[in-house]
C-alpha cells in the first residue's frame, strides 16, 4: 500500500535532490535570502558524514561519486543508507560547496533579470 500523501505535502518531482533542514536554511541567509527552499541538486553537496551510535563514522564523497554516478544514483545510495540505518545514526554532518551554490544562482538571478528589463 503507497504511503499516504500529508495535505499540503507536494511529491517531489526531482529525485536527484536532497532535503535541506530549516537549521540549513538559517546559517546561510547570505546565500539564501529572499528564496524559499527546502531541497537542493545534490550536486551542491561535497560530501555527507554519516555519525553511527556506535562511533563510526561513514563518508560518502559525494563530488568523487558524481564522476562516477548520475545525481539521482547518489541521491537514491544516500536515500536507502540513511533510511535503513536510521535507528543507530547519531548525526548527519553535510557539506555544501557554498561558492558554486553563490555562483550558480547568482548567475541564474543575473540572466533573468537580464531577460526581464531587457530594453
Amino acid at each position: 500500500m503507497p504511503p499516504k500523501k500529508r495535505p499540503g505535502q507536494n511529491p517531489r518531482k526531482n529525485k536527484s535532490w536532497v532535503q535541506l533542514s530549516k537549521h540549513f536554511v538559517d546559517q546561510w541567509p547570505e546565500v539564501l535570502q529572499g528564496m524559499k527552499l527546502d531541497n537542493m541538486p545534490v550536486k551542491y553537496l561535497k560530501f555527507c558524514d554519516i555519525n553511527l551510535k556506535n562511533n563510526v563514522k561513514v563518508r560518502f564523497d559525494v563530488q568523487k561519486d558524481l564522476n562516477k554516478h548520475s545525481e539521482n544514483k547518489i541521491a537514491g545510495m544516500l536515500k536507502t543508507y540513511i533510511a535503513t540505518h536510521q535507528n543507530n545514526i547519531k548525526n548527519i554532518d553535510l557539506k555544501f560547496d557554498v561558492t558554486r551554490l553563490k555562483a550558480d544562482i547568482s548567475k541564474k538571478t543575473g540572466n533573468l533579470l537580464g531577460k526581464t528589463f531587457k530594453k
